[in-house]
């Protein structure tokens, strides 16, 4: 039973540092062996990767770009009309992925529109999820890369966004039917949306290919006052046989060891 491994999420970490260099930096400085973020685009790629050879990390995880953050897009995966850009945005993110070594691109699927009923639009959005992924899996593959859907709940962080239950995103996944699409599992959110972490671990987890962590509600440190009891959930994924990286908002990796092993 191999150890937990986990990564720097540098989109909470370190903001106090100028600029995603500076950030894998500390993070190396801080015992982590990878980083993750999910935009790296304001950086370019040697940058980004000068930064982690030096530090000796790997990066291992980025997301698509948002789209127009100022019209209020947050990925454009199932987003209808906007099936060029989310291409484009695709093309930006496998050429960063090539760059930096990443072998993960978490596939964004974006927002219900503004003013639309959600189960109006639900079927149209998903047709139009379903053609992006499968043109994404044709690209990733050509490439070795991974593609990962990550459900984002929609009761406190983004009420409008379209994939939002591990049920739902698995289904899609289902339908497209690529081995290098995976599902990405963020316990906040998945707590919030349906709670029954151990049932929905232990079903989804073969599907898995990423996995985020965060206390409930707060989003804090998973060492954090909240709902969650990491060093149980820690322990039952090393025992379903998690093999992949567990990104963390934890300023120190010793502190996420600790939470396993506690000093007695």
């Amino acid at each position: 039973m191999a150890p937990l491994r986990f990564s720097a999420n540098l989109s909470w970490l370190f903001p106090e540092l100028p600029g995603l260099p500076a950030r894998v930096r500390a993070a190396g400085s801080s015992g982590f062996e990878a980083v993750e973020v999910a935009w790296p685009y304001a950086e370019t790629p040697e940058a980004l990767a000068r930064a982690a050879r030096e530090a000796g990390l790997r990066l291992v995880l980025i997301n698509t770009p948002p789209g127009d953050q100022e019209k209020g897009e947050m990925g454009l995966g199932a987003v209808p009309g906007r099936q060029a850009a989310f291409r484009e945005g695709l093309e930006q993110a496998v050429r960063y992925a090539k760059a930096l070594g990443c072998p993960r691109i978490h596939l964004m699927a974006g927002r219900v529109p503004q003013g639309a009923d959600r189960i109006a639009v639900k079927a149209e959005m998903e047709a139009v999820f379903l053609e992006n992924l499968r043109h994404a899996a044709g690209v990733l593959a050509q490439e070795d890369l991974v593609g990962l859907l990550e459900p984002i709940n929609t009761r406190i962080t983004d009420p409008q966004y379209f994939l939002d239950t591990p049920q739902q995103a698995a289904a899609i996944l289902q339908k497209v039917g690529r081995p290098n699409l995976q599902l990405q599992m963020d316990i906040f959110h998945w707590q919030i949306m349906d709670g029954n972490l151990t049932g929905n671990i232990r079903e989804f987890l073969p599907i898995v290919g990423h996995v985020q962590v965060a206390q409930v509600p707060g989003r804090g440190e998973p060492s954090s006052p909240g709902e969650l009891n990491f060093p149980y959930l820690f322990q039952l994924l090393e025992d379903e046989g998690y093999k992949g990286f567990v990104g963390s908002s934890a300023r120190v990796a010793v502190k996420m060891g600790e939470l396993l092993n506690p000093p007695h």
